[in-house]
């Protein structure tokens, strides 16, 4: 059974699935659905066109779908999309998108997402993710499936993080960052890849050998960027998920942190 309390209040145009619960004093407002055994804790406010997947753990005081904060924003109906199976720590923010960009802040499935971050208009999250405390990305930044960002991590608008990459905590992204890499230290650079999660995902040893020598291409050789990429087009045709990192470079719009 959906169970609501007594000190909620559901907007009568919420769309809530079986076995739904909404903790006290949290606010469901406007044309909001919220898939099936999704939980929401104390304090909550929910609204704008969000929806919401299955199984979700939202905790305590947290914003999701609220107007953003670009000053172009002027009440379109623009969305936030979350999808199954994601934790939602305490103090958490997600702002809807806008029409300068596709409209949507979309967030995947079987994320975790830790207290007090930020994710702006705009944001494209995927799969498998963990956003440590405060972290914070702003607009219409992208984090690829099984990105590890520290506590304190922010990223510039329109950065790119790739898949499996991992950052450490307090670095600021300016610019995109490949799949795959390490990132640390102040001011930010690349430290190897991050061959202990990809182990953890069941990368063979092979793949993995193969990502340390793209690594090197990319950022211990001395090719330019366009001679390594050529280099890793060549590498990717052997080793299948260097084709991740010769893809990403290509869209890289920011240009990469080398």
């Amino acid at each position: 059974m959906t169970t609501i309390h007594p000190t909620a209040l559901v907007d009568k145009r919420a769309k809530l699935g079986a076995g739904v619960s909404v903790g006290p004093y949290s606010v469901i407002d406007g044309d909001v659905e919220i898939g099936a055994g999704t939980t929401i804790g104390a304090h909550n406010v929910i609204t704008g066109l969000t929806r919401i997947g299955k199984d979700n753990r939202i905790f305590h005081f947290c914003s999701i779908g609220e107007a953003n904060q670009d000053k172009k924003y002027k009440g379109e109906p623009t969305r936030v999309e979350i999808g199954d199976g994601n934790t939602i720590r305490e103090y958490v923010s997600i702002h809807r998108g806008t029409v300068q960009d596709a409209g949507l802040t979309k967030i995947g499935d079987d994320n975790w997402i830790m207290a007090n971050c930020h994710v702006a208009h705009d944001c494209l999250v995927g799969s498998h993710t963990v956003l440590a405390n405060f972290a914070s990305l702003a607009g219409h930044v992208h984090v690829g499936d099984y990105a590890t960002l520290g506590g304190f991590m922010g990223a510039h608008q329109y950065v790119k993080i790739g898949a499996h990459a991992m950052i450490a905590a307090a670095v600021v992204a300016f610019q995109d960052v490949p799949p795959y890499v390490t990132v640390g230290g102040i001011p930010p650079g690349p430290h190897g890849i991050n061959a202990e999660g990809l182990k953890r995902r069941g990368f063979s040893a092979e793949d993995i050998a193969a990502l340390k020598r793209a690594y090197k291409t990319l950022y211990k050789s001395g090719l330019s960027l366009e001679e390594a990429r050529a280099e890793l087009a060549v590498q990717a045709a052997e080793a299948a998920p260097v084709r991740l990192m010769v893809d990403f470079l290509a869209a890289s719009a920011r240009g990469i942190l080398r």
